[in-house]
């Protein structure tokens, strides 16, 4: 391709660099397009000549979308250069990274820009862009890196419905309620991805009871199993994951490096997967479960490796209600000391006689318990009162109180 300035009588069939009215930039010089530009008095335009086995900006990308176009995925048509894919259907975008990546490293001429791995989309999501940067690149370039492309590079894999169950053990003292919200929680969780949590089932806070509950689980179908417990797990002989391997099942991994999401359980009993829950995820915010159920939901394995190799970029946003806060209380630091200050300095003479600060507030006068009631809310340790001209007779009924002018 040849780019630059030429004499407007030279510009047949050309394609024009930058927008002149009444052309876009891109527009394709005809005889007629010419006699008007010279007309309007332009001697010279910067324009892009085509060469014998160069594509033009749209066939170069339409050829790239084609290749790229996986299962799941749809293509827009090309427009100055570029093809926009579409999610076609609800699911996670899955990718051939070093393919991908060395199709960007191939020619700067060529760009494609995606979602990140795993990325979650429904139906109409943008999942990538196609780019061609000049108006035309050569065919044998685009051949190139289509040879190198290997099938489905970029994919969406579309969520299926699955069969879930929730446990939730209880100790002593538990509240009832608290089962009750991690399922509705975990519900919601479910249903973008097209799946229903039936009832949820409690039971004791005991490794015999958490395996016999999971013997039933498996044998009634349910996959995957998700327990949350009422302690959170704190080593692998801990009461979930020995509970798994008590029902004859694997635990792959105590922990993942995401959080929130540090102390989930991955397992499996037969070929039914198993999840020992952490206590985020009672939490409707992002956590790593949400990844390990979003793969289930679109039917990707996940292994330990895989959970592993999550905490590039695992550390998620904080959540306010976490009971034990990321950074520790920096030594010596102290509760702050709370003071209050009353001014009462007003000489109230829109009253008449009567003087506000001693009528009834609402079964006692206002002034004088005003620095209990101040104690009683743990507004403040300490109470100053500020007042006017008649200071002594109303210092006179405040005690314990600091008296001031």
């Amino acid at each position: 391709m040849q780019f630059g300035p030429r004499p407007v009588s030279e510009c047949l069939g050309a394609l024009l660099a930058h927008a002149t009215p009444p052309f876009k930039k891109g527009h394709r010089l005809t005889e007629a397009d010419c006699a008007l530009l010279a007309a309007a008095g332009h001697r010279q335009i910067i324009v892009a000549v085509l060469e014998p086995g160069d594509l033009h900006e749209d066939e170069a990308a339409t050829r790239l979308a084609e290749a790229l176009t996986g299962p799941g995925l749809r293509a827009e048509a090309a427009f100055t250069g570029r093809v926009n894919l579409f999610a076609a259907e609800a699911g996670l975008v899955v990718l051939n990274r070093a393919a991908l990546e060395e199709l960007n490293r191939r020619d700067e001429r060529l760009t494609l820009a995606t979602l990140p791995p795993f990325a979650s989309v429904q139906a109409g999501d943008m999942v990538a862009t196609i780019k061609i940067i000049p108006f035309a690149v050569p065919g044998a370039l685009v051949e190139t890196a289509l040879a190198a492309l290997p099938p489905e590079a970029l994919r969406l894999a579309p969520f299926q419905r699955l069969r879930p169950l929730l446990l939730h053990t209880l100790l002593p003292g538990t509240k009832p309620s608290l089962a009750e919200k991690a399922h509705s929680v975990t519900a919601a969780r479910l249903a973008p991805l097209g799946s229903i949590l039936p009832p949820v089932r409690t039971l004791p806070h005991r490794q015999e009871a958490v395996a016999d509950a999971l013997r039933v689980a498996v044998a009634e179908g349910f996959d995957p199993i998700l327990i949350m417990g009422a302690s959170a797990v704190a080593d692998r002989a801990d009461v979930i994951p020995a509970g798994i391997e008590q029902a004859g099942g694997i635990v792959h991994q105590v922990g993942m490096p995401v959080d929130p999401g540090n102390l989930l359980i991955l397992g499996e009993i037969g070929t039914t997967r198993v999840l020992g829950l952490p206590g985020c995820a009672r939490s409707p915010k992002l956590n790593g479960f949400d990844w390990v159920l979003q793969r289930f939901a679109a039917g990707l394995a996940v292994t330990a490796a895989d959970l592993r190799a999550m905490g590039i970029g695992g550390l998620l946003m904080e959540i306010p209600s976490r009971p034990q806060p990321r950074r520790a209380e920096p030594e010596g630091r102290k509760a702050p000391r709370l003071g209050a200050l009353l001014l009462a300095a007003g000489q109230s003479r829109r009253m008449g006689p009567d003087s506000k600060l001693l009528l009834p507030f609402p079964d006692n006068r206002w002034w004088p318990s005003a620095p209990s009631m101040c104690g009683r809310r743990a507004v403040s340790r300490r109470f100053w009162v500020v007042t006017g001209s008649e200071g002594r007779r109303f210092g006179r009924r405040l005690r314990p109180a600091r008296r001031g002018r």
